[in-house]
């Protein structure tokens, strides 16, 4: 008899516009095994996922298209249900994430992947330029007594940071990370304790 009751007052929380695939389904990870809410589930237009790009957001559907949009960072997704990936098509070429049931993985571009070249020349623009100037200060050092003597090696130190900071900009850009509103998400929780 308790046991009809609990099916009850589960059945009357489940929203019934969902096809009754998708009604059991709910019933059974929100209320008969509660210890297992983060099971694996299939990617569809009805749920509301974390957001690949910023992390910080959620992505649901939005009405009347086959997309999705982040509610912080707002990018734009399109759907491949039948792969479970999700795609962003606002950069070229698109960014693309498959779902394994739990989290978004691997942001990889269609057609182009980041491989050791890639990384092997963006050590090369960090150390090559830091290394020249360095080899420059060691070979040719300022006389101690001079008031300025303490400028090259800020600079052997301004160029590894500042190009470090060109490789930086550039995975950025090329992930197409929101750095503006992961900031601003940083600041509202830090504030907020």
């Amino acid at each position: 008899m308790e046991a009809r009751r609990d099916f009850q007052r589960a059945s009357s929380k489940v929203s019934w516009s969902k096809t009754p695939a998708a009604q059991a389904q709910n019933l059974v990870t929100t209320q008969l095994m509660p210890s297992q809410t983060k099971s694996v589930t299939c990617f569809d237009y009805q749920g509301v996922y974390p957001c690949p790009v910023c992390r910080l957001g959620q992505i649901q559907a939005l009405p009347l298209m086959e997309a999705m949009a982040c509610g912080f960072c707002h990018h734009i997704f399109t759907i491949n249900l039948e792969k479970q990936q999700l795609q962003m098509p606002s950069s070229q070429p698109p960014l693309t994430w498959r779902w394994n049931g739990r989290n978004w993985t691997g942001a990889y571009l269609e057609g182009m992947e980041l491989g050791w070249a890639y990384w092997l020349a963006a050590a090369a623009l960090i150390l090559l330029p830091t290394t020249l100037i360095g080899l420059a200060v060691y070979a040719f050092p300022p006389t101690p007594d001079t008031p300025l003597s303490w400028v090259p090696a800020v600079w052997v130190w301004f160029a590894f940071l500042s190009h470090l900071a060109i490789i930086g900009w550039l995975v950025v850009e090329f992930y197409q990370f929101p750095v503006r509103a992961y900031l601003r998400a940083m600041r509202r929780r830090l504030l907020g304790r």
